[in-house]
């Protein structure tokens, strides 16, 4: 792992831009909200591209770090309902979002964009605005899924900015590589970047008091969005008839678009060792109770609590889907189902409640291989890794000049 010490600052200030393509705010934009935090405080000047961000909790501790910030879905003035409708009409959206970036870019001139997109292409166009106007500019990709595959109409553009950038991040190298597939063509732009976290590197929480007897407790940390993050599969797994016999219970923690919809299925299947307790603003807290965390994912990047839960010394249960065969070991630091299928995630289950007595140890070598995984300080990471491109292409526009 890069020590981010070690790489020197920018000696002067410079314009570094930040472009998220995501409407709504999650973890996947901790990255780049907070390295553009880092370089505000560094002196630098920092401008911020997102929509909806402008009312947000995020935008007012930008603003007052000094970073300029332009909402991607209209001026804050126009009522929100008219600039959410506008957003949805995918034509209107991009003409208006592309002249704001282009007008704003070419003003700014900005040493640096960083592009950070939830999908591997859902913030290509901004990618575009830069490649046109000569821009130095980097992608973040937080996710790519055998579920989404690019439009054909995008195709050849999206080659074009991945070609272009300078550097294209992604969390897992199944995302890098499922991208490389997926554009047809090799990335040695491609890197690995990790995304910060809620918990303590280096102190994995005590283990909650629990034996082969006791109750086992599990925690489902992840949107409520049954499509990609696969609650529903859990649901029908806790629905079996030995699960309901087992003293085993299960927390799904998040919100979502199908919040209703899922304690509408666990109550229509009658399952009582579920519970909703929503939004937790503080998820370091729940491994102080929480035995283990279980995801029934069907696409992810590498899920935050997974790195959390591991980070703790919990148990995971996860699908075998992008980043998490990178994290663990099945058997070893954590239990792996082959696919994101129902017996799949059953069979999975099972073989970790067989093995619950070894739990605690199982979390030690999960903490162990976490730490091994992502570095102390992610962002500083980051951070070294931009200053060392901006630094790269002053020197080589210094050679031309």
């Amino acid at each position: 792992m890069m020590n981010s010490s070690a790489s020197s600052h920018i000696p002067k200030p410079r314009n570094i831009c930040f472009i998220s393509s995501n409407q709504v705010w999650g973890g996947s934009e901790e990255l780049w909200y907070r390295t553009a935090l880092t370089f505000a405080k560094g002196g630098h000047r920092v401008s911020v591209y997102k929509p909806f961000i402008a009312d947000s909790r995020e935008a007012t501790v930008l603003r007052g770090s000094g970073c300029r910030i332009h909402d991607l879905a209209g001026p804050r003035h126009a009522p929100t309902r008219l600039r959410k409708l506008v957003s949805q009409v995918w034509k209107a959206s991009r003409y208006l979002q592309d002249r704001l970036l282009a007008r704003g870019l070419r003003a700014l001139q900005p040493d640096l964009v960083v592009v950070s997109q939830g999908l591997n292409y859902d913030g290509w166009y901004a990618g575009e605005v830069c490649r046109k106007l000569g821009i130095p500019f980097v992608l973040v990709s937080q996710k790519a899924s055998d579920l989404y595959w690019p439009h054909d109409r995008m195709h050849a553009e999206l080659r074009g900015v991945f070609g272009a950038a300078q550097r294209a991040f992604f969390v897992s190298e199944h995302n890098l590589r499922l991208t490389e597939e997926q554009l047809g063509m090799a990335l040695p732009n491609g890197i690995l970047v990790r995304n910060p976290y809620n918990a303590d590197w280096s102190n994995p929480l005590p283990w909650p008091s629990a034996g082969a007897e006791e109750s086992v407790r599990l925690a489902c940390l992840a949107r409520l969005d049954a499509r990609e993050k696969g609650q529903d599969l859990l649901l029908r797994v806790l629905a079996m008839p030995k699960w309901r016999t087992r003293d085993i219970s299960v927390q799904f923690y998040g919100s979502g678009h199908n919040a209703n919809g899922l304690k509408g299925m666990a109550a229509y299947l009658g399952l009582e060792n579920v519970q909703f307790p929503g939004y937790s603003a503080t998820p370091a807290k729940i491994w102080e109770t929480a035995h283990g965390l279980i995801l029934p994912s069907r696409c992810e990047g590498l899920p935050l609590s997974l790195v959390e839960a591991m980070l703790s010394g919990r148990v995971a249960i996860v699908t075998d889907v992008a980043g998490n065969r990178e994290a663990l070991q099945d058997g070893v630091s954590g239990f792996l189902a082959e696919s994101a299928t129902e017996a799949a995630l059953d069979a999975a289950l099972e073989r970790a409640w067989q093995q619950r007595g070894s739990w605690p140890s199982i979390g030690r070598q999960a903490a162990e291989a976490a730490r091994s995984l992502v570095s102390p300080d992610p962002v500083g990471e980051f951070k070294a890794m931009l200053e060392d491109l901006i630094r790269s292409d002053r020197r080589e526009k210094a050679a031309k000049g």
